[in-house]
């Protein structure tokens, strides 16, 4: 545990040397490295500042920016260490190799013959039939045999003279010590030549600079671009097909480097195959390499997990993004009587829009053209199935296969879906996540999916609105401005109440008219209660509860939604006549599955932050192909180091370091007195047969010789 202490040097030198070379301190780094990794492996790396301080707050988000916890494998401190590790186990190599080397080369022949009684493994008698020369031969052989190495050496004592024989094998073991620690050295070498550090040494020497400013790649300095013979990076590069790039990204904790290439990409194809349930299959690029050294233009394919090399640098198939495609939305209102509009665009650009009140920015992100989602789940709560798993079951699960499945999965491709933004004059934006084709979630009508959601971090939060009889979001959004009309709020709640009272019994009709009008207005939101319109569902449950006692409100509830959900059946019936339509039947079961959807839709839009949604009504898809280059002089370095990992680690687990004495010594009379000992690194089974073995070669001979006596 100790390290090494020089000599030579002041008092601080040499207890520092004597530390760094020690090994408590080598595990101490290693342990400070392992801890480090986990928290790079938990933590998001390399993502935008906001969504650190939107997950833990601005003081953790502050701490962890400074101790670069969102870039761990690049932080100096992290590099420091590493060094520090190299260092440290080297020093431990060069102070315990000669040692052990010198160890194996050791017979360790001039053990005295009386520590041999002390070992565990040990044996002692007289061989009377047979002279110390011709057991020395006859147990040379024997180890021979074995594979042993032996040395014999003779000895002079009043008593006479002796013979110690010292055997040895499993050396290997050692060596495995050697080809262990030296792995590490190598494969943090590896790490540090593929890092960041060779990149961060020259952008210092070259006066580079990490941009941390936002634009076009064309447009920035020399001073944010690294050369093209830059021993080692790793970076990223996006190329839109029938486009060309030559510029990788480098990400860095605070930034970007721009890395210029030797060569040009040109991405002729992007490919993607997939399985019958929608999950992609392969990914695959067809480029071309531009090289303009040579004027060469060489074709390749790149797939995941079938890189090409080029000029010492290798091109990964790393991801897939939109290129700039081609999309058609149309604006649907939310919230009023907005006409509906369409707007085009690129993703990746924007279009300037207006509610009528404020200017809106309407920023394309991303275009999804294949959505696989698993269905169970949602199909499952949807037709209210509680599945009761016993102990027994999920003790079975936690002991099954690692692959095994937890729960059921019910993949479909559920089509296309546009991401776009709306950001308000103060700049402030919310992502929205819309699917194109209605989706059957249960045993109900099909529902388009609206999502929402105020930063990245968080989640999409859905809104489901269902599709009517032609299969489009029109026949709840025109029931929707019906339910925001007074008009036909009144016409509703006539035709509802004579639907329902009719001639028979008029003189109900006045109150029903009073408490349908009423529901309908609180579920529209022109009702106040208490200060406050929440509209909804949630406006119908606060009004119970305000007016009704507590006794009755389960009853007042009950009347209360059938009367609501009869005067929205007939203010759909209304929306439908404007637009010229035959009004639903009643009797179907599709025609109830969409008002029981609908009224939890309407319930819920009064939430929806938007007052326009925008539905993606067409596209033309651009794709484009993220490639991961590296220049990775290491690798080589870490193959070895993990070679020579695996050889040593075999080697100290498999292989038992294991050594024999025997002493011999002219017995009183006639024959020999020998004495035996073994010792082994571990204390196993097959030492204990071993010596059993060797004890039986030894003395077993004479024990024949002596049965065949007359």
């Amino acid at each position: 545990m100790h390290g090494y202490v020089p000599r030579r040097g002041s008092k601080a030198w040499r207890s520092a040397i004597e530390l760094l070379s020690s090994m408590r301190f080598a595990i101490a780094l290693f342990t400070i490295i392992c801890i480090a990794s986990v928290v790079g492996t938990v933590l998001e790396q390399f993502r935008p500042t906001v969504n650190y301080v939107d997950q833990f707050g601005p003081f953790w988000a502050s701490i962890f920016l400074a101790l670069n916890l969102n870039a761990v494998y690049s932080a100096w401190w992290f590099l420091l260490i590493l060094t520090f590790l190299v260092i440290s186990t080297s020093l431990c190599i060069a102070r315990n190799t000669p040692k052990f080397l010198a160890d194996v080369r050791n017979y360790k022949e001039n053990i005295r013959e009386q520590s041999l009684r002390v070992f565990h493994h040990k044996a002692e008698g007289d061989l009377v039939w047979e002279t110390p020369q011709a057991v020395i031969e006859r147990l040379q052989a024997v180890l021979q045999k074995r594979h042993w190495k032996a040395k014999v050496q003779q000895r002079q004592r009043p008593t006479g003279t002796g013979w110690m024989i010292a055997a040895k094998t499993g050396g290997a073991n050692k060596i495995g010590y050697i080809a262990a620690h030296s792995a590490i050295v190598l494969i943090c070498l590896g790490g540090l030549m593929d890092g960041n550090l060779f990149t961060r040494t020259m952008g210092w020497l070259a006066g580079r600079s990490v941009y941390s400013g936002s634009g076009l790649i064309s447009e920035i300095g020399n001073q944010h671009r690294m050369p093209a013979s830059n021993p080692t990076f790793r970076g990223n590069l996006l190329v839109p097909e029938g486009g060309r790039s030559n510029v990788a990204i480098l990400n860095e904790s605070n930034g970007v480097l721009l890395q210029d290439l030797p060569f040009t990409i040109e991405l002729k194809k992007f490919t993607v195959d997939y399985y019958p349930n929608g999950q992609p299959k392969l990914f695959a690029s067809d480029i071309v390499i531009h090289d303009p050294k040579t004027g060469k233009a060489i074709p390749e394919r790149v797939e995941v997990n079938h890189p090409v090399s080029y000029d010492g640098v290798q091109i990964y198939q790393s991801d897939f993004d939109d290129g700039g495609s081609h999309v058609t939305l149309t604006a649907l209102p939310m919230h009023g009587n907005a006409r509906p509009f369409t707007v085009q665009g690129t993703i990746g650009g924007s279009s300037q829009i207006t509610d009528g009140k404020q200017k809106l920015t309407l920023e394309y992100s991303n275009l999804r053209v294949i959505n696989v989602e698993n269905l169970s789940a949602a199909r499952k709560k949807d037709a209210g199935v509680k599945q009761r798993t016993s102990f027994s079951q999920v003790f079975a699960r936690s002991l099954g296969a690692a692959d095994q499945r937890t729960e059921d999965r019910d993949l479909h491709n559920v089509g296309p879906s546009v991401t776009y933004r709306l950001r308000d004059a103060a700049g402030q934006a919310r992502e929205y996540n819309n699917y194109m084709l209605p989706i059957k979630m249960g045993d109900g009508v099909p529902e388009f999916l609206l999502g929402v959601r105020d930063t990245e971090a968080e989640p999409f939060r859905y809104l489901r609105i269902p599709a009517d009889d032609k299969n489009s979001m029109e026949g709840f959004i025109h029931l929707q401005e019906a339910l925001h009309n007074k008009d036909m709020r009144a016409e509703a709640v006539r035709r509802y109440v004579a639907r329902a009272v009719g001639d028979a019994r008029p003189e109900l009709a006045e109150d029903l008219t009073t408490s349908a009008g009423r529901a309908l207005d609180l579920f529209a939101g022109t009702e106040s209660i208490d200060g406050k319109k929440p509209g909804g569902l949630q406006a119908v449950s606060d009004f119970i509860e305000t007016a009704v006692p507590k006794g009755e409100r389960e009853r007042a509830a009950s009347v209360l939604l059938r009367i609501l959900n009869g005067c929205l059946f007939e203010l759909d019936t209304l929306a439908r006549e404007q637009q010229g339509e035959a009004p639903l039947d009643q009797s179907l079961e599709r025609t109830r599955a969409f008002m029981t959807q609908a009224v939890l839709a309407l319930s819920d839009a009064s939430l929806y932050p938007s007052p326009m949604v925008f539905q993606l009504s067409n596209f033309k898809q651009i794709q484009a192909s993220v490639f991961q280059v590296a220049r990775a002089p290491g690798k080589t370095v870490v193959y070895l180091g993990a070679l020579l990992l695996i050889l040593g680690v075999f080697a100290m687990l498999y292989i038992r370091e294991r050594r024999l004495w025997v002493w011999l010594t002219p017995a009183q009379g006639a024959g020999t007195h020998a004495m035996m000992a073994l010792s082994s690194n571990r204390k196993t089974l097959d030492t204990d047969r071993e010596f059993e073995e060797l004890r039986h070669e030894l003395f077993g001979a004479d024990r024949d010789e002596e049965s065949k006596k007359p």
